[in-house]
């Protein structure tokens, strides 16, 4: 494989494409949209198998998100940010892909990554187990594990790996490598004890002791106090303990089984990780989940982005003879959402983009499937007719005016339809009196809710690369997997 700074033309393209002056005139809109039409006659198929596969999944970015995102994005650089491209917008395919989980008609990440990485639907709250599988039900659990996308490259003798800024062992990142009929059994101190007499094991322990979780080239992200003994001080934060009721250091086992390998738990140690020597890396950043991307330089022991991540973890899987496949997550996306935070979603969506464009620089579209999708979406909204360049963060204005409401106070043009941000009782606040774009703002909300909800609407995927093509019109989720498996096959 080739893995090299700007593969080929095309990615030359995605790097390029931010730098086309904003349209001005009517002939600045057609010979843009020329340009488009002709970038996009020029991409024919690539049918040839997929050494590598390399599945973006930003947890919670619905549409809205993905616009609002590209929006900030390109008003953070000081362009137009309505005609900004980002990375993923000059990927070659998109689809439209239904989110419905087995009996749910909103889903939650545990189902939604199911069927991204093992092709089935399932149940709301399970994760790698079929549909005939109740929430929860350990026993009915054992006999319907389901096989998936990262066990099957490990069997043609592929490098793997996952990369997430959520606690590794959260429903997205779990579902590369665990089974079980809970999503948050991720420590034993979690799980009932029926469960455990049934012979159920907590999710950080499947990641050390399961087959597929075992063989892992590569593990980044955060969740160390699920896999510490309870009692034991976390090294970055001596007021925190670990989890783990059965004694077990998770970490310890597994540099013993890799003595090859290194263990690392703050930027200071993953920069100096030799990784064209190091077998195998695993990174635990954080007791809990790591930093939202805008809070991230504060952290007390340092984490990189999730750009960095993916660079380290290409660098490493890329060595592998027979190619490799590896999931990148940019779990906080929904975090930021279901606290009504727009500004935190959109940074860390900013900064799942950043790691695409890493991927995109470091692989062969020739050789390499990329795919960025969402698990699901959110309840937010872009709405009020601000007029373009508006601060996408900030209060809905048209020639130079605030908009107001009906009670003749403003209103953003991000908003949500539920969740903390909304009234509960009382007179609704005038945002305008306020800095909507600080980091902790919340914004207002329709329906009063502790934490605002995933949405139930289509997400989208884009795909470059082998097999590609394939990624279009309206699909089911789970088509998904089916793809990517024959993108690996393809003769």
């Amino acid at each position: 494989m080739l893995v090299r700074a700007l593969a080929m033309s095309l990615c030359a393209v995605v790097l390029a494409g931010n730098a086309t002056s904003t349209p001005a005139t009517t002939k600045d809109y057609r010979d843009q949209a020329e340009a488009e039409l002709a970038r996009l006659k020029s991409e024919a198929p690539i049918e040839s198998r997929a050494r590598n596969i390399v599945i973006f999944i930003g947890d919670g970015m619905g549409v809205s998100t993905l616009t609002a995102a590209r929006i900030h994005q390109g008003q953070r650089q000081g362009v137009d940010g309505e005609s900004f491209v980002p990375a993923m917008d000059r990927l070659s395919y998109t689809a439209l892909v239904k989110t419905y989980s087995h009996d749910g008609q909103v889903s939650d990440s545990a189902p939604t990554a199911t069927a991204i990485l093992a092709g089935v639907k399932t149940r709301n709250g399970v994760i790698g187990v079929g549909p005939e599988v109740a929430e929860s039900d350990c026993a009915a659990s054992r006999s319907h594990a389901l096989p998936n996308l990262i066990g099957l490259a490990q069997s043609m003798g592929k490098a793997t790996g996952i990369v997430s800024t959520a606690r590794i062992t959260h429903a997205t990142p779990a579902a590369v490598y665990a089974h079980t009929p809970q999503r948050d059994w991720e420590a034993d101190s979690d799980m009932p004890q029926i469960a455990v007499r049934q012979g159920c094991t907590d999710i950080a322990r499947q990641l050390i002791d399961g087959k597929v979780g075992s063989g892992l080239d590569v593990i980044l992200g955060g969740g160390r106090a699920n896999f510490m003994p309870a009692g034991t001080k976390d090294p970055e934060h001596p007021d925190k303990d670990g989890k783990r009721a059965d004694g077990r250091d998770l970490t310890g086992d597994w540099r013993r089984r890799n003595p090859g390998g290194a263990y690392v738990w703050n930027r200071a140690g993953f920069e100096t990780v030799d990784l064209a020597h190091r077998s195998r890396l695993l990174g635990l950043f954080a007791p809990d989940h790591m930093q939202y991307e805008a809070d991230r330089a504060g952290d007390a022991g340092g984490e990189p982005s999730l750009a960095q991540m993916t660079r380290a973890a290409i660098t490493m899987l890329g060595r592998r003879d027979n190619g490799f496949v590896l999931l990148v997550e940019g779990g906080r996306i929904d975090h930021a959402h279901h606290a009504g935070n727009a500004r935190r979603a959109l940074e860390d969506t900013i900064a799942l983009d950043e790691a695409v464009r890493t991927a995109l620089e470091m692989t062969d579209r020739r050789d390499t499937l990329v795919l960025v999708t969402a698990d699901h979406s959110h309840t937010l909204a872009i709405s009020g007719y601000a007029q373009r360049g508006n601060p996408i963060l900030g209060i809905a204005a048209a020639g130079g005016k605030s908009l107001k409401a009906r009670d003749g106070k403003g209103y953003t043009t991000l908003g949500y339809a539920n969740g903390p941000g909304a009234l509960e009782a009382g007179v609704r606040a005038d945002p305008a009196a306020t800095d909507t774009t600080a980091l902790d703002y919340q914004q207002q909300a329709l329906v009063p809710l502790g934490s605002e909800t995933h949405g139930g609407d289509d997400v989208v995927a884009r795909a470059s690369g082998p097999m590609a093509h394939l990624i279009k019109g309206t699909i089911e989720q789970h088509t998904l997997f089916h793809v990517m498996r024959d993108a690996m096959a393809a003769r």
